[in-house]
């Protein structure tokens, strides 16, 4: 599938991707370079940058170009929480847009859409709150290191 490489809005797939990165980067007290990063999370460099970026974007992570150049945390692990990384990514298109596309009641498409969008809204808070109970500390006490360490 090719909606990887979606400039405008990241991949559902990001979301994990973005996680792992941010549990390497949390265990590295220096700036790290995407190509260790990725090569720890046995993913592809360009497709990690793009997801960085995003973090970036998202004052989770800081930049510093060149060729010494990588990523590390703009804050300690314990203050940032899931829910952060996820609306800095903003993953994908609400639920509600799939659920709009298959309204087929002529009678009561107004009513219907209403009710879709409710519930969709309602699911994309429930995620959020329960992503901010956890930190990348938290994550990361529950992992294993990469091995690249």
């Amino acid at each position: 599938m090719k909606a990887d490489k979606t400039i405008g809005s990241a991949h559902p797939k990001w979301f994990g991707l973005a996680l792992q990165a941010l549990v390497v980067l949390s265990r590295k007290s220096d700036i790290y370079p995407s190509a260790a990063i990725a090569d720890c999370l046995n993913t592809e460099a360009t497709q990690l940058r793009r997801v960085l970026a995003k973090l970036s974007g998202g004052q989770i992570i800081e930049t510093r170009e060149g060729r010494d150049g990588g990523y590390r945390l703009k804050r300690p692990p314990e203050t940032i929480t899931l829910a952060e990384v996820y609306i800095a990514l903003k993953v994908g298109e609400p639920l509600c847009s799939g659920m709009l596309e298959t309204i087929g009641i002529q009678d009561s498409e107004l009513s219907m859409e209403s009710a879709f969008v409710d519930i969709a809204n309602e699911i994309e808070q429930n995620t959020i709150e329960t992503l901010k109970q956890y930190t990348i500390a938290q994550l990361a006490e529950r992992t294993i290191s990469c091995s690249n360490s």
